[in-house]
């Protein structure tokens, strides 16, 4: 499989490794110095490059008939044009905020548990994520991913930065060192509390999960996400 890496950090530096292991070779390797980009020999693109070249590097993608996976976050305004474009141009898009397995069963157990507390108005939720010092988007994609979880499910309307308040569901980041990536959700009462925690122990699941989805999504149509890369239902 030919695949073009939009965005060369370190997430796309472990891409190409795992790529490589996997028997797929990379044909494009695009950042903010690349100046012409072809599109005839990429067989999918994988995109984990910055908030502000993200919609662009969708866009360019789509329209040229190549399929297209996301992790970059921060850009999620324009989510819906996205969608839109892929199903005008009968092309192939996944967008996930986190590529990790775990994580995506995390995902599921977070929507199940809002389930089962969505009537117990005695506890008051709360998210609080941390993420290596380099991370630009606050808070991160998987935290409103989390947060989109719940609010699908109880009583909250929105999310807010490090501020609550009737039906306002607070996210708590922090940025420190290299900590990968580390995601709680809590539900606190009077008498006691819950919660349910992720721990990412390094970057290398997060890329394993991206060419696995690159590898599914070949020969596909539609909009898709993380779940039917994993049959989740």
């Amino acid at each position: 499989m030919k695949i073009a890496l939009f965005g060369y950090g370190k997430m796309g530096k472990m891409i190409e490794q795992i790529c490589q292991k996997r028997g797929h070779s990379i044909v494009a390797r695009i950042d903010e110095h690349t100046t012409e980009i072809d599109y005839r020999e990429m067989d999918v693109a994988i995109d984990f490059s910055v908030p502000e070249s993200a919609v662009a590097n969708i866009k360019g993608c789509l329209l040229a008939g190549v399929p297209v996976i996301s992790g970059t976050t921060g850009w999620l305004d324009d989510y819906k044009e996205i969608t839109e474009l892929c199903k005008s141009q009968k092309g192939a898009f996944l967008y996930a905020s986190n590529f990790s397995l775990g994580v995506n069963i995390f995902f599921e157990l977070n929507t199940y548990l809002a389930r089962m507390m969505a009537n117990l108005k005695n506890y008051e939720a709360e998210i609080e994520e941390t993420h290596h010092i380099h991370k630009v988007d606050t808070p991160s994609g998987t935290a409103i991913t989390l947060a989109e979880g719940i609010i699908g499910e109880t009583s909250y309307t929105r999310w807010a930065l490090d501020k609550s308040g009737k039906n306002i569901l607070p996210i708590h980041s922090h940025r420190k060192g290299e900590i990968p990536g580390t995601h709680e959700v809590t539900y606190a009462g009077a008498e006691d509390q819950l919660s349910i925690k992720h721990i990412a122990h390094g970057r290398e699941g997060f890329a394993l999960g991206a060419v696995v989805a690159a590898e599914w999504i070949i020969g596909k149509n539609g909009v898709f996400s993380m779940k039917d890369v994993l049959n989740l239902g």
